[in-house]
């Protein structure tokens, strides 16, 4: 079995220009750093002289690859859930809530129930999460050009709650069809897992396919914001853009739940704490999610590779676990 297979089958509010200062290029670096568990000096000469040692192996084959697939989910997530969140004008909106994930988890567990290899399973979790988006047009796509400024987010919302309703009834179902000795593996992908991450470049290279359109759509974005009627008077093409972010915010979730499996409460959390605390420019607000995301999420592996180690925890359940208190903590503190 290769190495890729292991998871399957293993169990005064500042400013905007404030916006990207929690997540320097410093505390980035740091963070990295605590992921390898060496030394600075071995932990250089392993990037940068490599000799073929234990620490070299360690560092640029397990650690490096994990760390960089790490940050890219987390950052996908949560600059998903940012879009997201402006599209549908609701803070509480996620990467899962138009249930392209449930899409790609779908697939990507009938595919462990038939045994492919990795690749297979990751293949097969894309088609997922193209055919969810596929479907989600098909159904709302008078919503994406609709001409008038009357607001079409709530249809659009919809479809994709009873769509991830309907991928979860499927999940559920092909959990109960598994045989016993992949039923481990299949849950422990389903609550978010980076063992598998052999490859770091594919989600970064997505990353920066999602990020810079996503930045050069921020002032349309902050248009937007002031109401679709208000943009439309503006002359922001609506319904162009709406699909244009929509199909971004898919990509992304797509890529990360390809990545890790299904990782909750990093889109919805990060964006929401980073707007409460900097204000809501999306042209600092995006990049800072993109950061803090995958901050949050190398730090929660961390968590999950120590607190009970030698054995793993799932990253999600880390996530969760951490999610839930803080979002319940800002909603008591912003009432209104």
């Amino acid at each position: 079995m290769s190495e890729r297979q292991v998871p399957y089958s293993a169990g005064t509010r500042p400013g905007p220009q404030d916006a990207v200062r929690g997540m320097t290029a410093r505390r980035a670096c740091l963070i990295w750093l605590a992921l390898a568990g060496l030394a600075w000096a071995d932990l250089v000469h392993a990037l940068f002289r490599p000799d073929g040692g234990l620490d070299d192996e360690i560092v640029r084959s397990l650690r490096l690859p994990r760390a960089g697939a790490g940050f890219a989910c987390g950052a996908l997530l949560s600059l998903s859930g940012a879009l997201l969140q402006v599209l549908l004008r609701n803070p509480l909106a996620d990467p899962y809530v138009l249930g392209v994930s449930g899409g790609a988890a779908s697939f990507a567990l009938a595919a462990m129930m038939f045994m492919l290899p990795w690749w297979g399973v990751d293949a097969s979790a894309f088609a997922g999460a193209l055919l969810a988006v596929l479907f989600v047009l098909g159904m709302a796509r008078r919503e994406f050009w609709r001409s008038d400024p009357v607001e079409a987010s709530p249809r659009l919302l919809l479809t994709g709650v009873v769509l991830g309703t309907g991928w979860m009834a499927l999940i559920s179902l092909l959990l109960t069809l598994a045989p016993d000795r992949g039923l481990r593996g299949m849950l422990f992908w389903l609550s978010g897992d980076l063992n598998g991450a052999a490859d770091a470049w594919p989600g970064l290279l997505v990353l920066g396919v999602v990020l810079v359109p996503s930045i050069l759509a921020a002032p349309q974005l902050n248009v937007m914001l002031r109401g679709e009627t208000v943009a439309h008077a503006l002359g922001v093409p609506v319904g162009p853009l709406r699909l244009r972010i929509y199909l971004l915010a898919s990509l992304a979730t797509a890529a990360a739940v390809v990545t890790a499996g299904t990782i909750g409460f990093v889109g919805l959390v990060v964006p929401h704490m980073l707007r409460i605390s900097f204000g809501n420019d999306q042209r600092m607000l995006l990049p800072a999610s993109a950061l803090g995301g995958g901050a949050l999420v190398m730090l929660a592996d961390l968590a999950a590779r120590t607190v009970v180690a030698p054995a793993q925890l799932p990253v999600g359940v880390i996530t969760a676990i951490t999610g839930v208190p803080v979002f319940l903590w800002m909603l008591l503190r912003r009432r209104h």
